[in-house]
């Protein structure tokens, strides 16, 4: 991914050469106390433009706050702004990462469902929907094995849906005597115990938490329930991703321990 232009900086009101930032897939960029990267769909980053600029302070978490372009816009040139935040991101505090998004939730909680969410179709939103049994949950034989006990130990759930941080564990920042931050929103429109579970579940595939962790959380609504919605999530979109191919045995290795904590909470 190319830095952005002397005509993105300007745009900003920036001068300093742009540095890459570790994370964010290799796109974000900073430029003075600036980050920038490419807006996605227009209308998502408007839509989260416009709510985390107008979200009251708290003292649960931060946000990085947009930054318009010196012509007033959110997106310039296909780049979008925000403040850089003190802290760093550490895969080992999920208890604190999980606090901090419910926290965010709650303040997140009376927003309407943004229309964009019907616009998006990339891999993610494909594995969001095969989740939910809004799609069928085809694939490749490898998948279908791995994936199989979950999707047969999905039921119906009465949960209240709304905007929600899809991918909280990479994406909260903590510094000495300041909330968490919460970066790189990633909106979907589900439960907020289904985000938890995520969380969850990303910890215990890729960041060596132990299922304890999960017993931790227990007492969210359908906690089962949102673990196999959850692991469906991630395995959906890693097929739809890399297909056949990703389902190496230390693939499967990673999800097959997570998939027998979600299971066993299943009643």
């Amino acid at each position: 991914m190319s830095a952005p232009s002397e005509a993105v900086l300007d745009a900003f009101g920036l001068s300093e050469h742009p540095v890459l930032l570790p994370g964010g897939q290799g796109e974000t960029w900073r430029s003075g106390a600036v980050v920038l990267k490419r807006a996605g769909l227009v209308a998502e980053s408007l839509w989260r433009a416009d709510v985390l600029d107008g979200l009251p302070e708290s003292t649960e978490f931060r946000v990085a706050r947009p930054v318009r372009s010196r012509g007033g816009e959110w997106i310039a040139h296909g780049w979008e702004a925000s403040q850089l935040l003190a802290g760093a991101t550490d895969v080992r505090r999920q208890d604190d990462v999980l606090t901090a998004g419910s926290a965010f939730h709650a303040a997140v909680a009376g927003l309407l469902r943004p229309g964009f969410l019907d616009e998006r179709d990339d891999a993610w939103s494909y594995g969001d929907r095969v989740a939910w049994d809004e799609e069928s949950a085809g694939g490749s034989p490898a998948y279908q094995d791995l994936v199989s006990g979950l999707v047969k130990a999905r039921r119906p759930v009465d949960l209240v849906a709304q905007v929600v941080h899809g991918d909280l564990p990479g994406n909260v920042m903590f510094a000495n005597g300041l909330p968490p931050a919460i970066i790189d929103w990633p909106v979907y429109w589900r439960p907020p115990a289904w985000a938890s579970a995520v969380a969850v579940a990303d910890a215990l595939c890729w960041y060596d938490a132990k299922p304890d962790l999960a017993a931790r959380w227990s007492d969210l609504p359908e906690w089962g329930q949102m673990l196999v919605r959850a692991l469906i999530y991630r395995i959906a979109t890693d097929e739809a991703l890399g297909g056949a191919e990703v389902w190496t045995t230390d693939r499967r290795a990673v999800y097959e321990p997570a998939i027998e904590v979600a299971l066993a909470y299943v009643g």
